[in-house]
C-alpha cells in the first residue's frame, strides 16, 4: 500500500477533516496500512489531537524532527512529512488534488515523489453514515432558525416610501444578517457569508445582499450553517415579500414550488441528477418560465433559472454529487439541495431551496420550514 499524506490548508480542509475527524489550521497525516496511521501536531494542539481525534497515534511536530525556527512553517511541514516516510522506507506517497503547489514541490525536493490521488475520499464522502446524515439534519434544523430569526424581523418591519422600516430605522441585509448570525452562534453554528438579499440585485447569481430592503419585492435568504463540532453544513433557501405580491412574483413562487416537488419526486438511489434537474427545468417552463439549460430556454425578457438545481452537501456546502444537465448516478446516503429559482435583471429573483437524503426508496427531506412568501408565516 503506497501511505497517504495529508498536510491540512486550513481547520475546514474537507478531506483532512474526513480522514481524522479533527479540524486543525497546520497538521500532518500519515496513513500507512489501515490500522497505522499518525498525526503530528504544533504542542498547542496536541491534547485537543489525542481528546478528538481519529488518528491511532498522535505526536508533536517538534519530537519527531520539524525543523527549529523555520521561516517557512508550512514548507517544513512538508520536509517533515518527507522524512517521516524516508524513515519508514517510503519513497512515494499519495497525496490529495488539493495540496498546494508549493508542498507538492518541497516534498519532491526532499526525496519523496507526490501522487495525486484525483478521486480521494470522492465516493466515501458521498454515502453518508447516520452519524453524518444526523449532523446534516441538525444544521439543516439550525439554518431554519436563523430564517426565522431574520424573517421575524420583516414580519415587525413596516413599509413607508416602498421601503421597509424597523422600530423607527431603515430596514437592511446587514441588520438581517446579524439577526441570524446570532441565532446560528447561540446554538453552536457558524454562518459563513449567508446570503440576505434584496430586489432588484438579488437576480444576480451569489449576489450576498446588501443596503436597504424594498417592499412589494423578494428577500431571498440563503442560509448555510457549519456545525462548529461537527464541521458538518446545512442549506437553506426562502424567499418572503413584505407588501403586495405581485401576479408575477406569486407565478415564480408556484412554478418554483412545483419544480422543487416534482424533483423530489425522482430522487432516489439509480436516478440520474440530470434528469431530476430536466424535470425542474420542464415545469418551470409549463409555468411560462424557463432556463438557460439547452431545450428549456426563454424569451431573455422572461425570468430564468441560470444554474444548477441542486448539489452535494456534507464537510463541504458545494460537493458531490451534482443535479445539473450532466450524468451523475445518485447513491443511498448522497445528501444534496434542491433549489429551483428564477430571475429577471433588474426585477430581482426568486429562489426555494430544501436539503434532504436520497434513500432506496426515495427522498428523505431534512427541511420542514414552510415555503411561504408571507413573513407572518414564519412565525
Amino acid at each position: 500500500m503506497t501511505p497517504l499524506l495529508l498536510l491540512s490548508t486550513g481547520d475546514s480542509d474537507p478531506d483532512f477533516l474526513y480522514a481524522t475527524g479533527f479540524g486543525v489550521e497546520s497538521a500532518i497525516y500519515l496513513k500507512f496500512e489501515e490500522s497505522d496511521d499518525l498525526l503530528a501536531v504544533g504542542a498547542l494542539e496536541l491534547e485537543r489531537a489525542a481528546a478528538e481525534s481519529r488518528a491511532k497515534k498522535v505526536v508533536d511536530v517538534r519530537e519527531v524532527g520539524l525543523e527549529s525556527g523555520a521561516a517557512d512553517f508550512e514548507a517544513a511541514n512538508a520536509r517533515l512529512a518527507a522524512k517521516l516516510l524516508l524513515e519508514r522506507g517510503h519513497k512515494q506517497v499519495r497525496v490529495a488534488p488539493r495540496l498546494p503547489a508549493a508542498w507538492y514541490e518541497e516534498l519532491r525536493g526532499a526525496g519523496v515523489e507526490p501522487e495525486i490521488e484525483p478521486g480521494l475520499f470522492l465516493e466515501e464522502r458521498r454515502r453518508k453514515s447516520p452519524e453524518e446524515a444526523a449532523f446534516i439534519h441538525a444544521a439543516q434544523r439550525a439554518a431554519e432558525a436563523a430564517c426565522v430569526a431574520a424573517v421575524s424581523l420583516l414580519a415587525r418591519s413596516e413599509v413607508k416610501d416602498a421601503m421597509l422600516w424597523l422600530n423607527g430605522e431603515p430596514l437592511t441585509s446587514e441588520r438581517l444578517k446579524v439577526e441570524a448570525e446570532a441565532a446560528l452562534t447561540g446554538i453552536g453554528y457558524a454562518a459563513g457569508d449567508l446570503i440576505i438579499a434584496g430586489a432588484p440585485g438579488n437576480a444576480m447569481g451569489h449576489y450576498r445582499g446588501e443596503g436597504r430592503l424594498q417592499a412589494n419585492a423578494p428577500i431571498v435568504m440563503d442560509i448555510f450553517p457549519r456545525g462548529r463540532t461537527s464541521h458538518y453544513h446545512g442549506d437553506l433557501t426562502r424567499t418572503v415579500v413584505v407588501g403586495e405580491v405581485s401576479d408575477e412574483l406569486n407565478g415564480m413562487h408556484a412554478a418554483c414550488c412545483q419544480a422543487l416537488d416534482a424533483a423530489i419526486g425522482l430522487l432516489k438511489e439509480g436516478a440520474d441528477g440530470r434528469d431530476v434537474h430536466r424535470e425542474a427545468c420542464r415545469v418551470l417552463v409549463e409555468h411560462g418560465y424557463g432556463a438557460t439549460t439547452k431545450g428549456f430556454e426563454s424569451d431573455p425578457g422572461r425570468p430564468r433559472m441560470n444554474h444548477s438545481l441542486g448539489h452535494g452537501i456534507g464537510l463541504e456546502v458545494h460537493e458531490a454529487p451534482y443535479l445539473r444537465d450532466v450524468g451523475y448516478v445518485l447513491v443511498a446516503g448522497d445528501v444534496v439541495t434542491v433549489e429551483p429559482g428564477l430571475y429577471l435583471a433588474g426585477f430581482g429573483g426568486l429562489r426555494v431551496e430544501d436539503s434532504g437524503i436520497v434513500t432506496k426508496a426515495g427522498f428523505k427531506n431534512f427541511t420542514t420550514l414552510t415555503r411561504s412568501l408571507d413573513p407572518q408565516a414564519y412565525l
